[in-house]
C-alpha cells in the first residue's frame, strides 16, 4: 500500500510527496501558502476523506491550486517543534507560510471509526479559504496567528525519543520493509508518555488528556464550517459561558480559527487547573465578547478510550483489560449506587504484558467496582488518570470485581 501510494501520487504530479524541504523552497519561490497533509496510508477510515481530496473535488481543487500541496506519509524526521498536533489522528492538515508561521490546522477525531461529526469536505474547503485570507493579510495580521505554534518538545523529531531511537531512523526505507520503517503518528504519543513514565516522572495532564474535544465542554461545532456553534448542551461549560446555537467564533484566545482543530489547539494549550478563554463571536450580525470559563480538572471529562494510544495505558495500568461503563439498567440490577464505579471487563488481553490481568485471574464479563481503593472512578479515562498520577512501574494495585453474585479481589501489576 505504501509503495503503491507513492507511485500513484508521484505519477499524478500534483502533490509534493514526502519532501518538506522541497515544499518550503517552492513556497518561498512562488509566494504561495503551504498545505501539508499528514496521512497514514494503512488507515482505511481517513482514506474516505483523503481520496476525495486527491481525486480533485470540484470545490476543493481550485483552492488547492492556490497552495503548495504536500503529502507527508511518515513522521520520520518530522520537525516536532513546528508540527504539533493530536497524534491519535491519522489524517492531520497544516496550513502555513514558507517562513513556518502556522495559519491553522484541520482534522479532528473523537471516535475510532466515525468521523461524521468531526470533519467534512465542506469544512476543509472553509479552512482552505480561511488560510488564503490569512495569507493575503500576512504579516500585518501576525498577532492573529502567533499563538498557533507551540513551545519546544522533549525531542526535536520522533526517532529521537528513547523508546523509538533503536527501532527507527529519520527516513523511510524503501529498499527494505518500508511499512515497518515508518513511525506512525500514535507512536509519537506513546513515546512521549514513555519518556516520562519510564524515567519515573509524572506525565503532565496535558499529555494524558491531549487536544480536548469542544464537545466535552458541551460545545458542538458544525464540521461543515470553520467554527460555528451547531448546538450547546444544557448545563455545560459552554452554556454557562453564554454561547448559543448559531454563534460564529471569529477569535478564540486571540487566534482566528479555521476549523474545530484550531479550537482544540487553544484548549490543548490551556492549563489543566482551569482558566478563562476570551472569545469573539458574531451573533445576528453583531460582534460580541464572551469568555469560556474552564473549571479545575476540566480536562478529565475527555474520553481516552477511542484513542489508539489508550492500549498502552491498558498495558501499563489494567493488565490489558478494556473497560466500558455499564448501562444504567445493568447498574440497577447489580445494585450499584449512584457514585459507585461499575466498569465492565469487555476485553481481556491474551498475550505478553497485555495478558497480566488474565494471569492474575480476572475474566471477561467481570465488573470492576474498586481500583486501588477508589470506588468513584466512573470511566476508564478517570482510572487511567488515577493510575498514572499515583503509581510507577513495579507497583501493585488491588482491584475488586463482581463476578455473578460474588465479590472477588485480585492484585494487578503496574507495568512499563
Amino acid at each position: 500500500m505504501v509503495r503503491e501510494d507513492k507511485r500513484k501520487v508521484t505519477e499524478d504530479g500534483f502533490w509534493i510527496y514526502n519532501d518538506l524541504p522541497k515544499a518550503f523552497a517552492t513556497a518561498e519561490r512562488t509566494g504561495k501558502p503551504m498545505l501539508v497533509v499528514l496521512r497514514c496510508i494503512p488507515c482505511h477510515e481517513c482514506v474516505k476523506l483523503d481520496d476525495d481530496l486527491v481525486d480533485k473535488d470540484p470545490v476543493i481543487r481550485p483552492l488547492l491550486d492556490q497552495y503548495v500541496c504536500v503529502r507527508q506519509v511518515s513522521t520520520n524526521g518530522l520537525d516536532l517543534e513546528l508540527f504539533q498536533y493530536d497524534t491519535d489522528q491519522s489524517f492531520a492538515v497544516f496550513i502555513l507560510n514558507a517562513d513556518r508561521t502556522i495559519y491553522g490546522r484541520f482534522g479532528t477525531r473523537s471516535h475510532r471509526t466515525d468521523w461524521l461529526g468531526d470533519v467534512s469536505l465542506e469544512g476543509l474547503a472553509e479552512a482552505l479559504k480561511g488560510g488564503l485570507n490569512l495569507h493575503r493579510g500576512y504579516p500585518q495580521n501576525r498577532a492573529e496567528v502567533a499563538g498557533k505554534r507551540g513551545g519546544k518538545p522533549e525531542v526535536s523529531s520522533p526517532e529521537k525519543y528513547p523508546s523509538l531511537a533503536e527501532k527507527f531512523t529519520d527516513r523511510l526505507n524503501y529498499k527494505g520493509d518500508v511499512a515497518k520503517s515508518c513511525i506512525h503518528c500514535h507512536q509519537i504519543g506513546e513515546a512521549q508518555r514513555s519518556y516520562y513514565w519510564n524515567s519515573g516522572k509524572p506525565i503532565p495532564e496535558q499529555i494524558i488528556f491531549p487536544y480536548p474535544h469542544p464537545k466535552t465542554l458541551g460545545l458542538i461545532l458544525d464540521p461543515k464550517q470553520k467554527a460555528t456553534v451547531k448546538s450547546v448542551l444544557p448545563g455545560s461549560v459552554a452554556a454557562s459561558s453564554g454561547l448559543v446555537t448559531g454563534d460564529v467564533i471569529t477569535s478564540f484566545n486571540g487566534q482566528t480559527p479555521l476549523s474545530i482543530a484550531d479550537v482544540q489547539w487553544v484548549l490543548h494549550q490551556t492549563p489543566a487547573d482551569g482558566g478563562r478563554i476570551p472569545i469573539s463571536i458574531q451573533r445576528d450580525g453583531r460582534s460580541e465578547l464572551k469568555s469560556l470559563v474552564l473549571p479545575q480538572g476540566w480536562r478529565q471529562s475527555g474520553d481516552l478510550s477511542w484513542r489508539a494510544t489508550s492500549w498502552s495505558y491498558r498495558r501499563m495500568l489494567t493488565g490489558g483489560m478494556r473497560l466500558t461503563t455499564l448501562e444504567p439498567e445493568t447498574r440497577r440490577k447489580l445494585g450499584l449506587g449512584e457514585k459507585q464505579m461499575g466498569l465492565l471487563v469487555q476485553h481481556l488481553g491474551q498475550y505478553g504484558a497485555h495478558a497480566a490481568a488474565k494471569r492474575a485471574g480476572l475474566k471477561q464479563g467481570d465488573v470492576l467496582i474498586n481500583y486501588d481503593g477508589r470506588i468513584d472512578l466512573a470511566t476508564e479515562s478517570l482510572l487511567f488518570s488515577h493510575g498514572i498520577n499515583r503509581h510507577h512501574a513495579g507497583d501493585t494495585v488491588r482491584v475488586t470485581v463482581l463476578r455473578g453474585n460474588n465479590k472477588k479481589e485480585f492484585n494487578l501489576p503496574i507495568q512499563l
